[in-house]
Parts: C-alpha cells; sequence; structure tokens
C-alpha cells in the first residue's frame, strides 16, 4: 500500500469534479477507506492514491489486452 500520493497525481486529484471524486470514493478499498476514517491521510491524498491504483490497473489491463490480440492474430 503508498503511503502517499505522488504530486502529480494530486494535482489530478484536485481538478475532479465532486462527482467525480464520489465516483472514485465510492470504487475505494477497503484500507485507503479505513486510512480516510482514521484521518491518517486527507480526502485529496486518498483520492490521489485511488486514481493511481486505477491508472495502474487499466495500464496492466491495456498490456494484457495486447498480448492476447498478438496471439489471436498470430492463429
Amino acid at each position: 500500500m503508498r503511503k502517499l500520493p505522488s504530486d502529480a497525481y494530486l494535482d489530478k486529484a484536485k481538478l475532479l469534479t465532486q462527482e467525480e471524486t464520489e465516483r472514485l470514493l465510492a470504487r475505494m478499498r477497503t484500507k485507503l477507506m479505513r486510512r480516510l476514517e482514521d484521518q491518517t491521510l486527507s480526502e485529496l491524498q486518498v483520492v490521489a492514491i485511488q486514481l493511481e491504483i486505477e491508472d495502474e490497473e487499466l495500464n496492466e489491463w491495456r498490456e494484457k489486452m495486447e498480448e492476447i490480440r498478438k496471439k489471436t492474430k498470430a492463429k
């Protein structure tokens, strides 16, 4: 689990609308939610970490899909 979000993701989180922030908070993992509830991190920090996690997961998914496409074309 990340300790603190990067500055780049803090900047991205600051630009989110209230609705976008609420959607991210709704998808948040339990550990992050606990850190927010315990006030270990601010809402902005938690949202930034969630953004970073989702970006990483999306990139991993894209890489896997590309591998699948290459295998499918090779057949």
